[in-house]
């Protein structure tokens, strides 16, 4: 990998994940693939968007998220910069992430694939 990036986008899709889904769909011919009943994503491999429709996950913001090679580092990275843990490490099918909130209050996060 090239060095960390954003590479994935997810948006909150809680009031009508379906109707959000076929909208993609219908408007740029993107093709999702399902992760259960409440999460989409398209799998490209350039810059995935995931729709979340998770009521008690989903944010109410566009979520950037950052790819990188080794998550603890990047997690101390964050923190010794003064990025403030909003979620702490976690997994999720296909590999594990954080949540941060940046200086101006931005809410990122950071992640990393796991062998499957």
């Amino acid at each position: 990998m090239a060095g960390p990036r954003i590479d994935y986008v997810e948006l909150p899709s809680v009031t009508a994940h379906e109707l959000t889904r076929a909208f993609y769909s219908k408007a740029f011919g993107w093709a999702f693939t399902d992760y259960g009943p409440d999460y989409s994503a398209t799998t490209t491999g350039d810059v995935d968007v995931g729709l979340n429709g998770q009521v008690d996950e989903a944010l109410s913001a566009p979520l950037p998220v950052v790819r990188v090679d080794n998550l603890d580092a990047a997690f101390d990275s964050v923190t010794a910069a003064g990025g403030v843990i909003a979620r702490p490490i976690f997994s999720f099918p296909g590999g594990r992430r954080f949540h941060f909130i940046d200086p101006s209050g931005s809410e990122l996060a950071v992640w990393e694939t796991t062998p499957e």
